[in-house]
């Protein structure tokens, strides 16, 4: 089998977030990928939590004519030459988002080849893993938050995330400081301990978004709470202020889910910085890169969960290997990917249980990808 065809799309997806009766209009963006072959088997692959143009020029320009002609069942071999071409000094960003959706395009193909889903292929540990809901964003008032907060328990969500911080090292030019974006979080969290179920854990996470300050005092109001985990809560993922942040509060530290190079993630490891890894597939470095940072967590003993939601594509990786944990719903990234493919695997009481479809298990909805097709400087984010 040889590789004929590589195309990367960027999407600026529209969609509408729909819990507990709230209706609201957003949109996330994305880079779609296609890998044809000469056997008439097409691999779907993806990126997101980014700019998607620069992914789709990174692949489009540079990467795809790496690959054409190649068998696509050497995923390793196809990871190394992509790797050396674009990130030759270990660098991360773009380029490791490019590498991630080709490689998970082309381990869509490896299992449509040879008539098995992703996560059999990659060992098979379980058929369905606990999701978890991500439910609390920052447009959402506080009744509205609670309100949704309740449904998902009453879905049988096995746990709920909320955002805090809200970009506030972004948002420091504007009027309102950022102690008092804190100090609205801390009361949103208290809001949503206060209204589920003691059984049911609450997560937060801080998406790089806040200094050492500001987390430290999040984090012990967390961890007066009994929150399960704080998910990236400083910028860079400091892994000294992570150290730091970890020993002074207590507060169970989750990192990973925007780090590209599997050396980030030994150095969270060996520096004492988090309790949890969450290498995401979408960004770091597809299935090939992934469980070996699975296998890196192993040796240190450490717990592993998804973070960066994309169930889809990550719930293969949970399943497929042993040490696999929770895969997070994200409410909002769900409703996005409804609009552009079909055949996603549905959370019941708060499982998720993959699909034995050979590959991915996923169909694009062409049509809708050839109408969001986004344009160079048009509002697409791909932060939501």
């Amino acid at each position: 089998m040889k590789i004929t065809a590589v195309r990367a799309i960027p999407l600026n997806v529209p969609f509408e977030f729909n819990s507990a009766g709230i209706k609201k209009p957003s949109n996330l963006a994305i880079c779609h990928v296609e890998i044809e072959t000469d056997e008439g088997i097409t691999g779907y692959g993806l990126s997101a939590i980014t700019e998607e143009h620069p992914v789709a020029s990174t692949i489009n320009d540079i990467l795809a004519s790496d690959l054409i002609g190649q068998d696509p069942l050497n995923t390793e071999r196809l990871w190394d030459r992509m790797y050396w071409n674009v990130c030759p000094r270990g660098q991360t960003g773009y380029a490791m988002h490019a590498i991630s959706a080709l490689d998970i395009a082309l381990w869509d193909i490896k299992g449509k080849a040879l008539g098995l889903p992703v996560w059999k292929l990659l060992g098979g540990a379980r058929e369905k893993v606990p999701a978890y809901a991500t439910f609390g964003f920052a447009f959402l008032g506080e009744e509205e938050l609670v309100n949704v907060a309740r449904d998902c328990v009453d879905q049988g969500f096995k746990g709920l995330k909320m955002v805090v911080g809200h970009h506030g090292l972004q948002r420091r030019d504007e009027p309102r400081p950022l102690a008092e974006l804190i100090r609205q979080d801390m009361r949103r969290m208290s809001l949503v301990r206060e209204a589920i179920p003691a059984d049911i854990p609450l997560y937060i996470d801080g998406n790089c978004s806040l200094d050492y300050v500001h987390a430290k005092t999040i984090a012990r109001h967390a961890r007066d709470l009994d929150v399960g985990f704080f998910e990236e809560p400083i910028t860079q993922n400091d892994t000294g202020r992570l150290r730091e942040l970890r020993q002074s509060t207590g507060i169970t530290i989750a990192a990973g889910q925007n780090e590209g190079q599997s050396y980030r993630f030994r150095d969270l490891l060996m520096q004492q910085a988090v309790d949890i890894l969450q290498p995401n597939v979408l960004i770091s470095g597809g299935f090939t890169q992934s469980r070996k940072i699975f296998a890196l967590a192993e040796s240190f003993n450490a717990s592993v969960a998804n973070g960066g939601a994309f169930p889809s594509h990550n719930g293969h990786l949970h399943c497929g290997l042993l040490n696999g944990g929770d895969v997070e719903w994200h409410l909002a990234a769900s409703a996005m990917m409804a609009e552009i493919y079909t055949g996603l695997p549905q959370p019941e009481q708060g499982w998720l249980r993959m699909p034995d479809a050979p590959g991915l298990g996923l169909t694009p909805r062409h049509d809708q990808i050839d109408k969001l097709r986004s344009n160079p400087g048009s509002l697409g984010s791909g932060k939501g």
